[in-house]
């Protein structure tokens, strides 16, 4: 069902509420298109959280220009107060999950310094070589379970979440005896209190006792290193240092519950609903399976179309302007990629999904200024060795149901994506 802009009604559009976001993509959009066109610094309250008081509000940030602008300022627009809350949380609290995410400069560059260290040429490429392994051993793993349930496949459990998590934690030399754990407790940490990944009625309980509890495995992790040294990014970032400063294992726990938000949770999400992009566009499909000189737009396509974070949060640090609004120094932002990677004004057809869609200047990685993401060319390099290997092993993948979507505003994930092998007999 096609959804006009025009068609929505903004009196029931509430960025704020999970449960809008469990809506379908394309009522969703619409209403993006439209705010961005009428209301491109939209007003919104904060939702209730228990423990936590009420908060003044935000803008919603949905024009490209706009979200670049307030990017490549960081002075003006800090992350330091939270960015991946709409709420305002303790320091200690929002800096523990957003790690660098939630850090302004100087310190923000010397943390990010020490972390880049590590990803060495040497690291990376020992890591694609892995990235090779474990898709190939998932597919395989795949297959098999539709052999032993009559071809029916979860492209979210059983393709896109093992991949990037077993990838993590070989990088960072996680037990295998540990990383149902971590599944378990990332699923929590990004659920956005959606009572499906939530076992009690207090979803903020959950969501520090996930995060302690991963913590407490790094910090085990990094004391084991100190003692033993291995070829592992653990390893390398207890050793790793900048200006004689090295990361606590405190500081090393709050990476690693970052590289589940960016390398894990997103990775999954644009994987997963990349496969549900290609069955819904299957000219885009066939085409992009007969070309393998397509992988690099093509997988740009799928983070721009997907948009795995949707927002990210700023706070004005003084008075000022931008795009024609007015603000005062306190006022909050989300600045919302997945409106900013459907604006007109940057990409041509932007509600067309267009695996050689060149230039693709999408944000779906982040925008200008220091918060790029760190993970970007390792994630790429998953995603088309991902996609590439789904066409060779897997060509009779086909989804035969819609998506159960993750109620949850700032991640957009699928839960369950129901599937078959139609090959398998």
């Amino acid at each position: 069902m096609t959804v006009a802009p025009e068609d929505v009604d903004l009196s029931t559009v509430d960025l704020s509420d999970r449960d809008w976001w469990a809506r379908p993509a394309q009522e969703r959009h619409a209403a993006l298109d439209r705010l961005r066109a009428e209301q491109p610094f939209a007003f919104f309250a904060e939702p209730d959280l228990p423990g936590i008081p009420a908060g003044p509000g935000y803008h919603a940030v949905t024009r490209y220009a706009d979200l670049e602008a307030i990017s490549s300022q960081p002075a003006l627009f800090c992350s330091g107060r939270g960015a991946v809350s709409m709420q305002d949380v303790p320091a200690e609290l929002h800096e523990f999950y957003g790690s660098l995410i939630s850090m302004d400069d100087p310190r923000h560059a010397k943390i990010r310094r020490i972390v880049s260290k590590t990803f060495t040429p040497r690291m990376l490429e020992r890591t694609l070589d892995s990235v090779r392994a474990v898709v190939d051993d998932v597919l395989a793993r795949a297959r098999a379970t539709a052999e032993a349930n009559g071809g029916v496949v979860d492209v979210v459990t059983d393709l896109a979440a093992p991949i990037p998590l077993r990838v993590i934690c070989d990088m960072m030399g996680v037990p295998e005896e540990d990383r149902p754990g971590v599944l378990a407790r990332s699923n929590v940490i990004l659920s956005g209190g959606d009572p499906d990944l939530i076992e009690d009625d207090d979803p903020l309980t959950a969501f520090l006792t996930a995060g302690m509890e991963m913590a407490a495995l790094m910090e085990r992790l990094a004391a084991e290193r100190v003692a033993d040294p291995r070829d592992d990014l653990t390893t390398a970032l207890v050793r790793s240092e900048v200006d004689g400063e090295r990361l606590t294992h405190q500081e090393i726990a709050s990476f690693f519950i970052l590289l589940l938000v960016a390398g894990n949770e997103t990775t999954r999400n644009a994987i997963s609903q990349g496969l549900l992009a290609l069955s819904e566009w299957p000219q885009e499909r066939a085409r992009w399976a007969a070309d393998p000189s397509l992988d690099r737009t093509a997988v740009e396509e799928v983070v721009r179309w997907v948009s795995p974070v949707t927002w990210m949060r700023r706070t004005a640090t003084r008075d000022g302007e931008v795009g024609g609004h007015r603000f005062t120094a306190g006022e909050k932002f989300l600045l919302f990629y997945n409106a900013a990677n459907r604006d007109p004004a940057v990409f041509a057809d932007p509600q067309r999904f267009d695996v050689g869609r060149d230039p693709n200047p999408h944000v779906g990685f982040g925008s200008k200024g220091p918060h790029f993401c760190l993970g970007a060319h390792l994630a790429r390099r998953e995603l088309q060795v991902t996609f590439r290997a789904v066409f060779d092993q897997l060509p009779d993948l086909e989804v035969t149901g819609p998506p159960d979507r993750l109620r949850s505003s700032f991640v957009n994930g699928l839960k369950h994506l129901p599937a078959r092998l139609t090959g398998v007999r």
